[in-house]
């Protein structure tokens, strides 16, 4: 998840977006990453992707920051940063929580009151999962593609699955989760995690703010 400066919008119109996502599938081939579900909200992009090699994801978002902010400040004539820092980023166990993840980056601008379902939305990869829609950025993720044996039959179960509304326990997961950045998934998938990388895995129980934060799902 990327945010924009100080919430700030990081597309300004269609033009914006548009050259946003032709860069990212740029870096995503140059860096060997597959992008299975996105969504570019008004001041924020929630991607979800599997890197090839160690550091994969890391080169892509450098890349992709790099060329899209350059054209987004000369073309509306300003200077200076576009993103609120680094991206946050988590790992996420594939056997139970990758699916959870498509759905709540999918179904982020019903829950922003943009759209009433998600189809309507046009900046984010449900048409592609969900209807078969031709998207160049999609390359869809083995839990996937386990859905069923047929694309007509994976994009059915796919939409019913969406179609069940993520619980608020859910959602809080998934978010907390992101803002710590730490791996998201069953203690036996954070348990590996943490013998292999030597740090935490888990997320610290959250605090209750001084102020209240818009979720992620906010336009800004």
């Amino acid at each position: 998840m990327q945010r924009g400066n100080n919430r700030m919008p990081c597309f300004f119109d269609d033009d914006d977006r548009r050259r946003y996502m032709t860069v990212l599938r740029e870096a995503s081939l140059r860096h060997h990453c597959s992008i299975h579900a996105y969504v570019l909200m008004s001041n924020h992009v929630h991607l979800l992707a599997s890197p090839a090699t160690p550091g994969a994801t890391a080169s892509m978002m450098q890349s992709l920051g790099r060329m899209y902010v350059s054209t987004f400040n000369a073309r509306h004539r300003r200077s200076g940063t576009l993103w609120e820092g680094r991206y946050k980023s988590r790992l996420v166990d594939s056997e139970a929580y990758l699916l959870r993840c498509y759905r709540y980056i999918e179904l982020n601008p019903v829950r922003a009151a943009m759209v009433a379902a998600p189809e309507d939305y046009r900046w984010s990869s449900y048409n592609a999962n969900a209807a078969g829609a031709d998207d160049p950025l999609i390359h869809p993720h083995p839990s996937y593609t386990a859905l069923g044996a047929t694309p007509d039959e994976r994009q059915r179960l796919y939409r019913q699955l969406v179609s069940e509304t993520l619980s608020e326990d859910e959602l809080a997961e998934i978010r907390i989760y992101v803002q710590q950045q730490r791996a998201l998934g069953s203690n036996r998938f954070q348990a590996m995690i943490e013998a292999e990388l030597g740090r935490c895995a888990h997320a610290r129980p959250a605090h209750r703010p001084r102020l209240a934060q818009p979720a992620d799902d906010t336009r800004g």
